[in-house]
């Protein structure tokens, strides 16, 4: 029950085939004691996928939580002068967010939730979910594994043959993640 108490940020982009399993994650961290604030990315808002309508999505989540989700950038820039989380986790975090963070770009809520957390020097998780990993965004994983205050949610590839550039993050370990996280150290192995 380390995580009991604690303010824990989620922000979700749109790799919708993971939604399942980052609604696992967060009634873990519901369960732990959390008080989890959801944050949804615009293409979250805005699209609706094969896996299922993100409105009634965004709502299942927001419901777990008891907390009214953030949807703009205007809504997430206040946690950074306020600084009211412990801790921020991206699940999931597909390519075209990380390509942005690892970039500077904030153009959305999720990555102004994000640029505003790490102002505060508190830990950002990054649970990863993207086919171009080890592609065109190869780069950019290894500069965010770089950057203080960022750590990952451990990953491997989910079809090495069909789709041998994609990683996906052991969604199972996010409680453990962001227990770690908030010592400030990396939980390990991170490929697998």
């Amino acid at each position: 029950m380390k995580l009991k108490g604690l303010k824990v940020g989620l922000a979700v982009t749109g790799s919708f085939c993971t939604f399942d399993k980052i609604e696992e994650a967060v009634k873990v961290l519901v369960d732990e004691g959390a008080n989890v604030y959801p944050i949804f990315s615009t293409n979250v808002q805005n699209t609706d996928s094969r896996f299922g309508d993100t409105g009634e999505y965004m709502k299942r989540i927001a419901g777990m939580t008891g907390n009214k989700p953030i949807l703009t950038v205007e809504e997430a820039e206040p946690i950074g002068p306020k600084g009211y989380l412990d801790v921020l986790l991206i699940a999931p975090c597909t390519g075209n967010t990380l390509a942005k963070l690892a970039n500077g770009i904030t153009d959305s809520p999720v990555l102004m939730a994000a640029k505003a957390h790490l102002r505060n020097a508190k830990p950002l998780v990054i649970s990863i979910s993207t086919n171009d990993a080890m592609g065109i965004n190869f780069k950019n994983v290894g500069t965010l594994f770089n950057v203080k205050n960022i750590y990952f949610v451990p990953f491997g590839q989910d079809d090495p043959v069909k789709k041998p550039t994609s990683l996906i993050a052991h969604t199972e370990l996010i409680r453990d993640t962001l227990e770690l996280a908030l010592e400030g150290k990396q939980i390990q192995p991170v490929i697998f």
